[in-house]
């Protein structure tokens, strides 16, 4: 059967339908119908599902399958926080201090012991700064009152004169305040929930501490353990994904050590010179907060400001900002991105992102892990898409200790 072309010759019809296209990719095209023609096509059921809709409706599924694994596994996770977060907080701390465990091996230290002296002394050393920030806080609070009280002072007069408040408005307005703190059930039920929440960090400080012990002394049977969890066809792989993420772990953790340290010490030269209290609990408060990418770093910032507006007046507290802006841009500019480097890439959307979905799921302690947590996806994710940006040669595989065949006398 033939039919008639534009210009009058005849065209028959399967030299029409091979025709050349000019927008699709032919070769594409032609190796797709190949495929199919060979493979058969795809089944159609009596209802006339068309061959788009099959594939359309094959995707979906799938698709609603893995959102509801991961939805299943968030629920489970934040149902569990309270021994997830401790077990997730002892793995960064054993990211980080595993190379003093293995410095105390090499010198001929059983490894027990020396997990066991690293994880002492870390006690030692947190007790010690926690101890240095509330001596300086008790030694400097009567005249710290005394400096609040003048910057509440200052700050109503702000009011009076910017927005028309009167000081009878601002008393009513703490009077206020004051009833619904102190009022009967709002009280109970405050107090009962800080000694829930006091109960529940002590319990999870113990989880973690232990987790960082065994995860320092039997990491690598741990980890051969759960490998031998997988199927054998998989364990190659589940053995060099979490080699991967591993590494993509232990830089984050001692990057984002270093430009914590960088920006404790920097501030708190700044606070210093410019004759500031409290400079041990600034330095401090800054360290802890560099943890937490964008968020930490301002509002350690702005607290480091108010310190400078309450105690010393408006220009040092600008010269403190001016300080502030200066280290945090030393960070961002120079820091990170020589530190990190192309191990630990996220994109600043995946690190906002996953910051907030941290605060949803588990507050202060979920930003904390939200960052390292989508650096380790990212690194696992390219490693098994093959992306690798450093490929490491393969490792052999965890394997079980072969058992003693017993022999017969």
């Amino acid at each position: 059967m033939s039919e008639a072309g534009r210009d009058g010759t005849e065209v028959s019809q399967s030299e029409g339908d091979n025709a050349e296209s000019p927008v699709a990719d032919n070769q594409v095209l032609e190796e797709t119908s190949g495929s199919d023609q060979d493979s058969g096509s795809a089944p159609v059921d009596d209802a006339g599902v068309t061959k788009g809709m099959y594939i359309a409706s094959s995707w979906a599924w799938r698709f609603l399958v893995v959102v509801g694994a991961v939805v299943v596994i968030g629920f489970a996770m934040q149902y569990l926080s309270e021994v997830v977060i401790p077990v997730t907080v002892g793995i960064l701390l054993t990211a980080l201090l595993v190379p003093i465990t293995n410095g105390l091996q090499k010198l001929r230290l059983p490894r027990g012991a020396a997990a066991g002296i690293t994880v002492f002394a870390t006690v030692v050393v947190v007790a010690g700064l926690l101890t240095l920030v509330g001596t300086q806080i008790a030694g400097q609070f009567d005249s710290l009152s005394t400096q609040v009280g003048e910057g509440v002072q200052k700050l109503r007069e702000l009011g009076r004169i910017n927005f028309g408040l009167t000081d009878q408005d601002v008393t009513n307005a703490i009077n206020t305040l004051r009833k619904q703190i102190t009022s009967g059930g709002a009280l109970g039920q405050q107090a009962a929930a800080v000694g829930t929440t006091a109960t529940h960090v002590v319990a999870g400080l113990f989880i973690s501490l232990f987790c960082l012990f065994f995860f320092l002394y039997q990491g690598e049977q741990i980890w051969a353990w759960l490998v031998r969890l997988f199927p054998r066809r998989a364990r190659g792989k589940a053995d060099s994904s979490g080699r991967r993420a591993w590494v993509s772990l232990t830089a984050f953790v001692r990057a984002t050590i270093m430009v914590a340290a960088v920006d404790a010490i920097g501030i708190s030269l700044g606070a210093a010179i410019l004759g500031l209290p409290l400079v041990s609990a600034i330095g401090i408060l800054v360290f802890v907060g560099a943890f937490i990418p964008v968020v930490g770093a301002l509002v350690s910032g702005v607290v480091a400001v108010l310190v400078a507006l309450v105690a010393k007046g408006p220009i040092v507290a600008i010269v403190m900002l001016a300080v502030v802006i200066g280290v945090q841009q030393l960070e961002a500019h120079v820091l990170q991105p020589f530190l990190l480097g192309r191990a630990v890439s996220v994109h600043p959307l995946a690190v906002i992102l996953s910051i907030a979905t941290g605060v949803v799921i588990a507050g202060i302690v979920g930003a904390l892990v939200a960052v390292p947590t989508a650096a380790v996806l990212n690194a696992v994710v390219n490693h098994l898409a093959g992306n690798d940006p450093d490929p490491e040669p393969p490792r052999p595989l965890p394997r079980r200790r072969p058992r003693p065949v017993p022999t017969e006398d």
